[in-house]
C-alpha cells in the first residue's frame, strides 16, 4: 500500500481559505468525507476535535496533521490542504499553518495502513519536501511530488536494508568492536517515541531525533510505539550499554527495564520540536537516574553494574541516586527540564481514571434501575408502592436487581481505580477492598452473637469496628470510595518503598502476599476505625442538608449552579465535577432506598431533582446553537452551520461536547451564551420537581423522567435564551 492509495483526489484542496482552527478542521473534515471512507461523518468529526483537545496536532514548521482512530471509518484515507496565507492553528512554535494532512484510521486490528503514514510522517519531516507540496499548481503535481518522494524513500530504505544484511555477514567480532566503540566514547543514546494514537506524532518525533543525532554524530536508536505495536525494539544490551535514554511519549511505555539507567522523560511532541536540547542534555548526562520501586534485586545488580560502563565517563553511579517519580509512565512523566507535574494535575488524573472506569456502572446500572421504577409507574404501582416501588412486579424486580448490583459495583471500581492509577496493578485488591468498605459500611453487629462479658481490646473492636443497632451510619459511600481508593494507592506505594531493600529471595512474594495482605489490613483499619464513622456523618449531615434545601426552596438555586457547570468548559473539569457530583447524588440515593427510605423523601427527591438539572443543563449548548445558526444564520461559517444537525443530535443525546468548535472559535461570547441559558434550564427543571433516576441518554431516557413535560420546557427554554443572546451577542462573520 502507497501514500497514493490512502488520498483520493477529491480529498486535496490546494487554495484553502479557512478562517480559524476550527474552521479549518470542519473543512478537512468534509474533504475527508468527499472520498466515501467516512460512515458516521459526525461521529468522526467529534473524534478529530475530541483529540485536538488533548493537545495540538499543528507540529510546527507550517504543518498539522489532525487524526482520529475511530469505529465511524471505513477505510483508512488522507485528506490534504494548503492555505497559502496561513492559519493559526496553536502550533507548537506559534507559526501559522500552511499544509493539513488530516488522517482517518479505522479502530480495527488490521493495521497495514499505519506504515503508509508512518513513512508520509517522516517525509513531512524534510522542509524540501513540504516547500514543494505548498507550491504545487494541480493536484496532479501534488500527487507527483508525493510519489517521487515516497519511491525514493523506499530505495533509500532499501539500500539501507542491503547496508544491513552486508553488516550482518561480517564476522562478529565487527559488531564487538562497535559496541566497544559506542561504550567507550559514550555517545550510545537510546529513546522511545509514542503517542496515544499511534498514527503520526510517533513517527514524526523519532525521524526528528535520528536526524539531529546524525547532525551531532551520536549513535542513536529509537524504538515506535505506534498503533501497530512496538517497533524496533531496544535490547537488554542496548539498555546496559546506553549513556542514556530519552522517553518521548505521551502514552504508556514499559519502564522497568530502564532501572537505574539515566532517563529523560517528556511529552512525545518535545520530541519532534526539542530534539537537540534532549539529545544535548542525554550526552552531557544531565537526566535522573530512573528507579523502577517494583523492580528485582537481580534486575538492579545488572543495571548497577551496567551502570559502571558510563560511570567512568563522568555518569553519576545507578545505586539510588538522582530524583524519580516512582513509577515512571504511569504515575506522571517528567518534563524535559527536570520538572514532574503538578500535585493537582495529579491528583486530578488518578481522580478521572477512577471516574472513567466507574461510570460504565453507574450509566447501565442507572437506566436498568431507572427502568424498573418505570415499569412500576406504567403499570399503575407509583403512588401504592410504598418501599417495595420499583420491585412490584416480576419483571420491575429483576430490572431492579441487576441494575442494583452494577451501581454497588460504583464505589468499589472508583476506588479500584485510582489505586491502579497511583500504584499500579498491585494497588487493584487494595482499592477495591477499600470501595467495598465504603459502599457496604462497617458490618451489623446484631448479626453476630458475642460472648457476654466481651472486655478490652475485643471491646474495643466490637463498639467501633461495628456498627451498633443505634450506631449511627457508618456507610462513607461516593465520598468514603475517593478516600479509599487514594489511601490504598499511597498504602502500596509505601509498602514498596519499606520492602525495597528485603532480600531477593522474597522479590516473588511481594505482589502476591506482601503487598495484598499489608495494603487490605491497613485500608481496612482506616476505613472501618475513622474514615467509615467519620465520613457517614459527613453523609448524614449532606442528606439533612438536601432536605433542608428542599424545604427551604434553594434546590432552585442547586439546579441553577449545576446546570451552568456543565456548559462553562463543555466536557472540561467543570463539567466533569458537575457530573460527578450527580453521579454520586444518585449512589446517596441509592443508599437512602436501601435503608428504608421512600423516593417521595425529600433528601431522596433532591438528589434525583440535581441529576436532572445535571443532564437538561449538558443538553442546551449543542441545541441552543443549533436554533441560533437556523435563526442567525450570518453569525456562523458555512462550515458552523453545516453542522447545526448533528448539534440537535448531540444535543438530544445529552453529548455537550457538540458545542466545543463553537466554544473553541469564540469563547468570550459563545461560553457566557450557554452558561445562562444551561442555568436557566437547571434552575427551572429544580423549581418544577422534575427528578432523573438515569445518569446519562438524553431524550432516550425522558420516559424515566419525573414531570416529562416541564423537563421538556425548560430544556426549550434554556436553549432558546442561548440561542437568542448568541444572536444579539456574536458578530456576523463577514465583520
Amino acid at each position: 500500500m502507497r501514500i497514493r492509495d490512502l488520498l483520493a483526489v477529491e480529498s486535496i484542496e490546494l487554495n484553502g481559505t479557512v478562517t480559524e482552527k476550527a474552521d479549518c478542521l470542519n473543512q478537512m473534515v468534509d474533504l475527508m468525507a468527499r472520498s466515501g471512507k467516512i460512515q458516521d461523518i459526525e461521529v468522526y468529526r467529534k473524534g478529530v476535535f475530541a483529540r485536538e483537545e488533548e493537545g495540538t496536532t499543528g507540529i510546527g514548521e507550517g504543518i498539522a496533521i489532525p487524526h482520529c482512530k475511530s469505529k465511524a471509518v471505513r477505510e483508512p484515507g488522507l485528506a490534504a490542504m494548503v492555505v497559502k496565507n496561513g492559519v493559526d492553528f496553536d502550533a507548537l512554535d506559534g507559526e501559522k499553518i500552511h499544509l493539513i494532512f488530516l488522517i482517518a484510521a479505522p479502530d480495527s486490528e488490521e493495521n497495514v495502513h499505519l506504515d503508509v503514514l508512518s513513512k508520509l510522517s517522516v517525509l513531512l519531516m524534510n522542509e524540501d519536501f513540504t516547500k514543494a507540496l505548498r507550491k504545487a499548481d494541480s493536484v496532479e503535481a501534488f500527487l507527483k511530488i508525493i510519489d517521487e518522494a515516497e519511491k525514493n524513500s523506499d530505495e533509500v530504505k532499501g539500500n539501507a536494508d542491503e547496508k544491513q544484511g552486508n553488516a550482518n555477514r561480517v564476522e562478529v567480532n565487527v559488531d564487538e568492536v562497535k559496541s566497544n566503540v559506542n561504550e567507550v566514547e559514550g555517545n550510545l543514546i537510546l529513546a522511545v517515541t509514542g503517542c496515544p494514537t499511534g498514527i503520526a506524532h510517533t513517527y514524526m518525533a523519532a525521524e526528528a531525533l535520528q536526524k539531529k543525532a546524525k547532525e551531532l554524530g551520536l549513535t542513536l536508536k529509537v524504538e515506535t510505539r505506534g498503533s501497530g505495536g512496538a517497533k524496533n525494539v531496544l535490547t537488554e544490551e542496548e539498555i546496559c550499554h546506553a549513556k542514556a535514554i530519552i522517553v518521548a511519549a505521551d502514552t504508556k511505555v514499559p519502564m522497568e527495564r530502564f532501572h537505574g539507567k539515566k532517563v529523560i522523560q517528556c511529552r512525545v511532541a518535545d520530541g519532534i520540536n526539542k530534539a537537540e536540547v534532549l539529545l544535548d542534555k542525554a550526552i552531557r548526562g544531565e537526566a535522573s537516574i530512573y528507579e523502577d520501586k517494583g523492580a528485582s534485586g537481580s534486575q538492579k545488580k545488572s543495571s548497577s553494574e551496567s551502570g559502571k560502563s558510563y560511570e567512568k565517563h563522568g555518569g553519576e553511579e545507578s545505586h539510588g541516586r538522582g530524583a524519580t517519580n516512582g513509577r515512571g509512565a504511569t504515575n506522571g512523566r517528567e518534563a524535559a527540564h527536570g520538572k514532574g507535574e503538578g500535585i493537582g494535575h495529579s491528583v486530578y488524573t488518578h481522580l478521572m481514571n477512577g471516574v472513567s472506569h466507574m461510570l460504565p456502572f453507574v450509566i447501565g446500572g442507572g437506566i436498568m434501575t431507572a427502568l424498573a421504577f418505570l415499569i412500576d409507574t406504567i403499570l399503575g404501582y407509583g403512588a401504592t408502592g410504598g418501599g417495595n416501588f420499583g420491585s412490584c412486579t416480576p419483571l420491575s424486580a429483576f430490572f431492579k436487581y441487576a441494575g442494583g448490583l452494577a451501581m454497588n459495583m460504583m464505589v468499589p471500581v472508583l476506588a479500584g481505580y485510582i489505586a491502579y492509577s497511583i500504584a499500579d496493578r498491585p494497588g487493584l485488591a487494595v482499592g477495591f477492598t477499600g470501595g467495598l468498605l465504603a459502599s457496604s459500611g462497617n458490618a451489623i453487629v446484631t448479626a453476630y452473637n458475642w460472648a457476654e462479658g466481651t472486655s478490652g481490646f475485643q471491646k474495643f473492636i466490637a463498639d467501633f469496628a461495628f456498627q451498633g443497632a443505634n450506631g449511627g451510619n457508618t456507610v462513607s459511600g461516593f465520598l468514603g470510595g475517593i478516600v479509599a481508593g487514594f489511601l490504598a494507592g499511597y498504602i502500596v506505594l509505601f509498602l514498596q518503598k519499606i520492602c525495597k531493600n528485603l532480600p531477593d529471595a522474597l522479590d516473588g512474594i511481594k505482589p502476591t502476599l506482601i503487598y495484598p495482605v499489608g495494603g487490605i489490613l491497613i485500608i481496612s483499619i482506616l476505613m472501618c476505625f475513622i474514615f467509615n464513622p467519620a465520613i457517614g456523618m459527613i453523609n448524614t449531615g449532606l442528606s439533612n442538608m438536601l432536605t433542608a434545601i428542599s424545604n427551604a426552596g434553594f434546590i432552585t438555586i442547586l439546579g441553577l449552579i449545576l446546570g451552568a457547570m456543565m456548559a462553562i468548559d463543555m466536557g472540561g473539569p467543570i463539567n466533569k465535577a458537575a457530573y460527578v457530583f450527580g453521579s454520586g447524588m444518585l449512589a446517596t440515593a441509592s443508599q437512602m432506598l436501601a435503608n428504608g427510605m421512600s423516593t417521595t423523601d425529600p433528601a431522596v427527591s433532591a438528589c434525583y431533582i440535581a441529576m436532572a438539572s445535571i443532564m437538561v443543563g449538558g443538553m442546551v449548548p449543542p441545541v441552543g446553537i443549533a436554533l441560533a445558526c437556523y435563526m442567525f444564520p450570518k453569525k456562523f461559517t458555512r462550515a458552523e452551520r453545516d453542522s447545526k444537525i448533528s448539534n440537535l443530535v448531540m444535543g438530544c443525546a445529552f453529548i455537550t461536547e457538540g458545542a466545543i468548535p463553537f466554544a473553541a472559535s469564540d469563547p468570550l461570547h459563545v461560553i457566557p451564551c450557554t452558561m445562562v441559558g444551561a442555568g436557566v434550564a437547571g434552575c427551572l427543571s429544580a423549581f418544577f420537581g422534575c427528578t432523573l433516576m438515569a445518569p446519562h441518554g438524553g431524550i432516550f431516557v425522558f420516559a424515566t423522567v419525573g414531570r416529562p413535560l416541564m423537563y421538556i420546557l425548560s430544556w426549550a427554554a434554556g436553549s432558546i435564551i442561548t440561542a437568542l443572546m448568541l444572536g444579539f451577542l456574536k458578530k456576523d462573520v463577514e465583520k
